[in-house]
């Protein structure tokens, strides 16, 4: 089942998309794709229903993020062995755990800003996970009862207030419009995440190409890792690593600049296409 909320920004409406790619509106059925909507229960219902019996959305409707009120967006830094390479960093032996606002949080498409004064924009693709029921002290092998579904994130980061200007990363990853989850959320019954192909291109330039095969920590681990530390809300988001191919791993680095156009997909997850500003 693949879930949306679409309409104008700060205004969304819950839908699904049918059989035909068609949105289709449950604003009649839930409030929001957010918080105890994505519970269990709730998606069962959801599964359960008719998408002829629903109102179309309106043609053209603008997609927004694919889940509403996020609390906790945590991000899981050099999870790919080769991205960690690129970037000239040992692969932990633990997860690297840092925050993203959930202000950064944007649709699918909408305009990525560059920050007043950055030189050094950059773009991950990245598996999403949205947890679907409180997960406090849960255990590996039970993590993925804990889990909705998935989505595409563009773990957008500015590489000099990330990693120049001392202190944690979340300085370079909570920008405004650094955080375009979607174009769905695709329940996690619909998703197996061990080999999903995810590719990133600029103006046409395939830039990342790689595979959910290759994290170091995987999707269970994660879940239960981050749940020993903090207890993880419906509707809270793990963003979990990038592939090589990012910006600042190129040889000279690279970064975007106003005028870029991104393509970010991930097998099933669908595609992002994100145009980029000065902020």
């Amino acid at each position: 089942m693949k879930l949306v909320r679409f309409g104008a920004a700060g205004a969304e409406k819950p839908g699904l998309i049918d059989a035909d790619g068609h949105i289709r509106d449950l604003s009649g059925i839930v409030p929001d794709i957010a918080g105890d909507a994505l519970g269990p229960e709730s998606l069962a219902r959801l599964r359960a229903l008719d998408p002829a019996s629903l109102p179309l959305a309106p043609d053209g409707s603008r997609l927004g993020a694919c889940v509403g009120r996020v609390g906790n967006f945590i991000a899981v830094g050099l999870n790919y062995a080769d991205h960690a390479a690129e970037s000239g960093m040992a692969v932990p032996s633990e997860p690297v755990l840092f925050n993203k606002a959930p202000s950064c949080v944007v649709g699918p498409d909408d305009t990525i800003l560059i920050p007043r004064g950055s030189e050094k924009t950059d773009w991950e693709v990245e598996l999403a996970i949205v947890i679907g029921k409180r997960a406090s002290y849960v255990s590996e092998a039970e993590a993925l009862d804990y889990v909705a579904g998935y989505c595409i994130c563009n773990d957008i980061s500015e590489r000099a207030y990330q990693l120049e200007r001392g202190g944690q990363w979340t300085k370079g990853k909570g920008c405004p419009t650094f955080g375009p989850i979607g174009p769905w959320l695709v329940t996690a019954d619909a998703v197996d995440t061990g080999d999903l192909a995810m590719t990133l291109s600029v103006n046409g330039e395939r830039v990342q190409n790689g595979s959910s095969s290759t994290m170091v920590f995987k999707v269970p681990f994660l879940v239960h890792y981050i749940s020993q530390f903090m207890a993880l809300e419906p509707g809270d988001v793990i963003t979990t690593g990038t592939p090589p191919g990012v910006g600042m791993g190129m040889k000279p680095p690279r970064y975007l600049k106003p005028g870029d156009r991104m393509e970010v997909a991930i097998a099933g997850l669908g595609v992002q296409r994100q145009n980029v500003a000065a902020g």
